[in-house]
């Protein structure tokens, strides 16, 4: 029991402290060997003329309150004049999100009356983009105007095969445990892709905001989940490297309440564990072992071992407690304890919208680990469909 104890704790360190540590390391000693090395060395300059044509690609579903803001800051991003093309698809929408991309002749529309999902209306999408590369971004998510150039200058590289991009998540002072939690989640999520990208490559893209070489495109099935990860991650596998760029960014409101994030996390994890089962030579060491590293380190164990090791560890930590184990076992379970009471009033906290952003980390850490478990069951018992179903977001 002691073994399991000391062997789940480690897991659990290394998964959330240890990977990052190792990282940090890494990437300093990279630093300090290479002759003139620095962070972002992968920012390679490009001009007008050596950048590539694009294809700015949006899918969007019933998004009238927040369409025509998204073509706007779309169209008012930079890039070299005549290199840029824009497609919005709005399959399935029965609001009046077509109509409002209608009135922007600059912007190509595709459209059908039948909602097929996310992963179709990419596939259409696909089908007709000519450009060199293409970049993906959501609806609900506005860009900053450089973004596209600070994107498409690393594929002056022909070993890079994507780009994401950084995902911001608003929030200010009043931000409630969803908005506090998924910030601080994604600032520590910012730090590991970009050493992750220093390092070697970036493993999986958010789709938010990330961008790939046309020619690099291989459609995922239909039911996927996480289209975007896949994506990127077939890419990774065929040997190319997935840059992150945090100069380009994607803004977008947190979720309006736990309970909106919460559904969104679980879907996220029923396609994570879906990824696990599909890709097959990302984990393989003997393919490639500085990816298969950084890809079970950065997302094996998040979505599936460490969860539940979370649970484990503080069930055999209670019962060597009070077998009368060493003092170390009793300083370590009221640790957790006190983490977990923590995690519990930032929940009640939260009900009373009550604004204590300490107690909102442990409590949002808790919340991701259980919809991991969630998404577990979800996607081993009753499945988990490939059409998003929209989180609701605080309005900006």
């Amino acid at each position: 029991m002691e073994i399991f104890f000391w062997l789940g704790l480690l897991i659990i360190l290394y998964t959330y402290i240890g990977y990052g540590a190792v990282l940090f390391l890494i990437v300093r000693l990279k630093r300090l060997f290479r002759r003139g090395g620095r962070a972002g060395e992968d920012r390679q300059g490009a001009d007008a003329d050596t950048l590539p044509s694009c294809t700015v690609i949006v899918a969007a579903y019933n998004e009238a309150p927040v369409i025509e803001e998204k073509i706007r800051n779309t169209l008012a991003l930079s890039y070299p004049e005549g290199k840029l093309n824009y497609c919005f698809v709005t399959d399935g929408s029965t609001d009046a999100t077509p109509d409002i991309v209608r009135q922007f002749p600059q912007v190509s529309l595709l459209h059908d009356d039948v909602r097929n999902g996310k992963i179709a209306a990419v596939h259409r999408a696909m089908a007709q983009a000519t450009s060199e590369i293409v970049v993906f971004t959501d609806a609900n998510t506005l860009l900053n105007t450089d973004a596209l150039l600070e994107i498409c200058k690393h594929y002056v590289d022909p070993q890079v095969g994507a780009v994401a991009g950084e995902k911001r998540v608003h929030s200010d002072d009043r931000a409630d445990a969803s908005a506090a939690g998924e910030g601080f989640y994604w600032k520590f999520e910012s730090a590991l892709k970009r050493w992750d990208s220093e390092w070697h490559t970036v493993v999986g893209s958010a789709g938010e905001l990330f961008s790939i070489r046309r020619a690099l495109y291989e459609p995922v099935p239909p039911d996927t989940v996480l289209d975007d990860f896949m994506i990127s991650m077939r890419i990774a596998e065929r040997g190319h490297r997935v840059v992150y760029e945090p100069a380009a960014y994607a803004t977008e409101m947190a979720s309006e309440n736990v309970r909106e994030e919460l559904k969104r996390k679980i879907r996220i994890a029923a396609g994570g564990i879906q990824s696990i089962l599909r890709l097959k030579r990302a984990p393989n060491f003997l393919a490639d072992p500085v990816l298969a590293f950084q890809y079970v380190s950065h997302r094996v164990l998040r979505w599936t071992v460490t969860p539940v090791m979370l649970v484990a560890v503080f069930v055999v930590n209670a019962i060597l407690h009070m077998r009368g184990a060493c003092l170390v076992y009793t300083l370590l379970f009221y640790g957790q304890l006190a983490f977990y009471v923590c995690a519990l009033v930032g929940l009640l906290l939260e009900r009373k919208e009550l604004r204590l952003k300490l107690l909102f980390v442990p409590y949002y850490f808790c919340v991701m680990n259980y919809a991991v478990m969630a998404g577990m069951v979800r996607y081993f018992g009753s499945g988990q469909s490939a059409v998003w179903e929209r989180s609701n977001r605080k309005q900006g």
